[in-house]
């Protein structure tokens, strides 16, 4: 078995252990997840001592969906609500192509800002767009469920 890797998994996928923990981890977590409340978590400390940590709701969700993505294998970046994203990290976060993405900065459907001949884009404007076009996604669904009953 190879030594303990350090490097993050947005360069690298999770090898057989790391996946085995998250899974072992995942598992502890769900079962003490509460919707409303959180989850309670134990940890025995360096000298057996026993600390009793409560996870926000959100927090516990946070730590859920990132060791999903390790347990299956699977690598991920972390993006700050603040940062700013070279037009290619932004046509990676919508699954998109860069031309594509591109014409949406030059229709105005992302703001972005140019800095010399390159553009940026802020990850909460690109956030708060892909709310959007799922919002719409949704919206346009739902209208196909209604005519499709309609037709019944």
């Amino acid at each position: 078995m190879s030594a303990i890797r350090k490097d993050a998994f947005a360069e690298r996928l999770p090898d057989e252990v790391e996946i085995r923990n998250a899974e072992q981890l995942r598992t502890i977590i769900a079962s003490q997840l509460k919707s409303e409340e959180g989850a309670q978590i134990s940890l025995a400390q360096p000298l057996g001592d026993v600390k009793t940590i409560t996870l926000s709701p959100a927090l516990a969700e946070s730590f859920m969906e990132v060791l999903r993505l390790v347990s299956t294998g699977r690598g991920f970046r972390m993006i700050p609500v603040d940062a700013e994203l070279t037009t290619q990290e932004a046509a990676d976060c919508l699954n998109v192509s860069r031309p594509y993405l591109i014409k949406l900065l030059e229709n105005g459907d992302v703001p972005h800002v140019k800095t010399g001949r390159h553009r940026k884009v802020r990850a909460s404007e690109l956030f708060a767009y892909k709310q959007r076009r799922g919002d719409t996604r949704s919206a346009a669904l739902s209208e196909l469920a209604v005519l499709d009953s309609e037709l019944l």
